[in-house]
C-alpha cells in the first residue's frame, strides 16, 4: 500500500523523491503517527509535498489508495454507494421545527454514532432521522438539518452546521492546472524573489538580540535590522480595452497580486500592442501619454518586462505601419517591440487566452516568434513558468 502511494503520486506528477517517501517508512517504524489515518495523512503530506501547488493531487491520490483504511476513531473511510445520496428531495423546516431536532451531544459522540451507522446500515436512506441519508434530519448525510452533523456527499455548505466534512479537499484551487486566483497567483510570483534589505530599521533582529543579551547576562538587548523586500524590478504592460475586457478579472488579480509582492513595480497601459506612446492611466489616456522613447530612456536594462494581453488582433496591427487601429502609425508594432526586446534582458508575454485557442489567431504566432516563444498562459503552471523564465 505504501508503494503503491509513492508510484501513484509521482504518476500523478507530484515531484516526490526516493529520499522522501524512505523518510515516510522511518517515520512509520519509529511509529510517528501510531495506527491514525488522519495523523499519517498529515505526517505524509510533510514529508512528501514540497510545493503547496500539489496539495490537491496528493489529497486526490491519498484518498484513492487509502479509501476504506480505518480513520479517527476508527471510523472507516467506506465509499457510500452514489445512489444512497442521491438528492431526491429536499426537506425545508421551520425554525420551530429545527428547534426541535436535538444534536447527539458532542464531538465523541458524534464519531462514535457515525462508526456504528456505517457498521449497521444496509441500505440507502432518505428523509429520516437516524441513518446515513438525504434530505432528513439525520447527523449523517445531505441536504437535510441537524444542529450538529456530518456533511457527507454535499458539495456545499447549506446550514453551516456540520462539524466534519467527510470529502472536503481545502486545497482545491491550488492544483497547477487551474486558472489563477488572487492566492496562487501570489504563490507563483513568489519564484521570482531576490531579497534585500532596505526601509527603515524596524524588523527585530531576532538571532542577534538573543547574542547581545546572552553577552549582556540575560539583560534583554533588543537589536533591529531593516526589512527585506523583494529588490527584483518588474515593469507590467497591460493590455486595455477591445477583446481584453473578456479578461478584465483575470488581469485585476495579476495587477493586485504584483503590487503587493514586488516593491518596485511600474504599470502601464496599451492597447492591442505596442507603439510610439504608452499610458499611465486608459481613463484619460491621451493625457496620460508616455513616450515609448522616454520609456526606453527611462528605465535600465535591468528591469523584467511582463506584457499582459491576448494578443488578439489584426495582423496588420503588428507588421504594418498605419496597422493601428485607433490612430496612424508611422512605424510597425514589430519595429517597436524589437527595440523593446534589444533595451531590456528579460521580456515575456502573459496571455488570458486559453493555450488551446492561440493556433486559430495569426496575430498571437506572430506575439510569439518575435518574443521567441517567451509567451505563456495565464494558469499557475503558466505564470510558474514565466517567473523562471524571468529569473
Amino acid at each position: 500500500m505504501f508503494p503503491t502511494l509513492f508510484f501513484k503520486l509521482k504518476a500523478a506528477g507530484v515531484p516526490v523523491s526516493l529520499r522522501e517517501y524512505l523518510s515516510v517508512v522511518e517515520g512509520l517504524s519509529k511509529d510517528v503517527c501510531g495506527r491514525d489515518t488522519e495523523q499519517f495523512y498529515y505526517f505524509a503530506r510533510t514529508a512528501l509535498v514540497k510545493d503547496e501547488r500539489y496539495l490537491d493531487r496528493f489529497d486526490r491520490v491519498f484518498s484513492e489508495v487509502f479509501k476504506g483504511v480505518l480513520g479517527e476513531a476508527g471510523v472507516a473511510a467506506v465509499d457510500l454507494p452514489t445512489e444512497w445520496l442521491m438528492k431526491l428531495a429536499e426537506k425545508h423546516l421551520s425554525d420551530e421545527e429545527k428547534a426541535m431536532v436535538e444534536a447527539l451531544g458532542g464531538f465523541e459522540k458524534l464519531m462514535e454514532t457515525l462508526k456504528q451507522r456505517l457498521a449497521e446500515q444496509e441500505k440507502r436512506h432518505q428523509g429520516g432521522s437516524k441513518w446515513i441519508g438525504t434530505a432528513g434530519t439525520s447527523p449523517f448525510g445531505a441536504y437535510g438539518y441537524n444542529p450538529e452533523g456530518v456533511r457527507i456527499g454535499q458539495e456545499e455548505s447549506r446550514h453551516r452546521r456540520a462539524v466534519k466534512v467527510w470529502d472536503k479537499r481545502e486545497f482545491k484551487n491550488l492544483d497547477t492546472d487551474e486558472p489563477l486566483s488572487n492566492r496562487n497567483m501570489k504563490v507563483a510570483l513568489r519564484r521570482l524573489r531576490r531579497f534585500a534589505r532596505t526601509g527603515s530599521r524596524f524588523e527585530l533582529d531576532l538571532g542577534n538580540t538573543i547574542r547581545k543579551t546572552a553577552d549582556n547576562g540575560g539583560y534583554v538587548d533588543i537589536q533591529w535590522q531593516r526589512e527585506k523586500h523583494n529588490a527584483v524590478k518588474i515593469i507590467a504592460l497591460y493590455d486595455v480595452g477591445g477583446s481584453m475586457d473578456d479578461h478584465i478579472l483575470d488581469s485585476k488579480k495579476l495587477f493586485d497580486a504584483m503590487e503587493t509582492e514586488f516593491k518596485h513595480l511600474v504599470s502601464l497601459y496599451f492597447h492591442n500592442y505596442l507603439y510610439e506612446n504608452l499610458f499611465s492611466d486608459m481613463r484619460n489616456r491621451y493625457q496620460s501619454r508616455v513616450s515609448t522613447w522616454d520609456f526606453l530612456r527611462t528605465y535600465s536594462k535591468d528591469y523584467k518586462v511582463v506584457f499582459v494581453g491576448d494578443a488578439t488582433m489584426s495582423p496588420y496591427e503588428i507588421v504594418y505601419p498605419g496597422g493601428s487601429v485607433e490612430h496612424w502609425n508611422d512605424e510597425s508594432g514589430q519595429v517597436w517591440m524589437q527595440r523593446i526586446l534589444d533595451h531590456f534582458d528579460n521580456v515575456i508575454w502573459l496571455n488570458p487566452q486559453p493555450q488551446e485557442r492561440w493556433g486559430y489567431y495569426q496575430s498571437i504566432k506572430l506575439v510569439r516568434d518575435q518574443l521567441e516563444d517567451r509567451m505563456f498562459p495565464m494558469t499557475v503552471q503558466g505564470l510558474d513558468d514565466a517567473m523562471r523564465a524571468l529569473a
